[in-house]
């Protein structure tokens, strides 16, 4: 896995990531920082990977085990380190996951293999974070 990030100048604090796979996404730092809130920061970067991560864990464990899935939706709220480096300490995933007949058992156990055995983001910020989940189940 490979990226490329350039910052987009000296009257700027945006930068421009490239990804393996091709796509670009856009970065910026706040106004207090220098930046023209233009983009997401790059620490929401890592919140959004991790979220996605988790989500597509949950989808797919779900679908091996021909569970009737029809949406995913996770919320996350976090809270940083005071001083630097800021890493995140507190992570809060909220599921609320869409299906026919979905088993509650079912949803907490894809949330729970997600978070200990393949979500490779949310694992790796487990170092510094402590990371708690909740699960709400909407029939459809």
């Amino acid at each position: 896995m490979e990226c490329t990030i350039d910052w987009m100048g000296r009257d700027t604090k945006s930068f421009v990531a490239i990804t393996g796979s091709g796509h670009m996404v856009n970065m910026d730092g706040a106004p207090e920082s220098g930046g023209r809130n233009l983009a997401p920061r790059p620490m929401e970067m890592v919140l959004v990977g991790t979220g996605g991560c988790t989500a597509f864990d949950v989808v797919m464990i779900l679908e091996r085990g021909r569970h009737d899935v029809r949406g995913c939706q996770v919320k996350l709220t976090a809270e940083r380190a005071p001083v630097d480096p800021k890493v995140f300490t507190k992570i809060h995933m909220h599921f609320v996951v869409t299906g026919k007949g979905l088993p509650q058992t079912a949803v907490e156990r894809a949330v729970a293999l997600s978070h200990e055995k393949y979500c490779s983001a949310s694992i790796m910020l487990s170092e510094t974070a402590q990371i708690t989940t909740s699960v709400e189940i909407v029939e459809g």
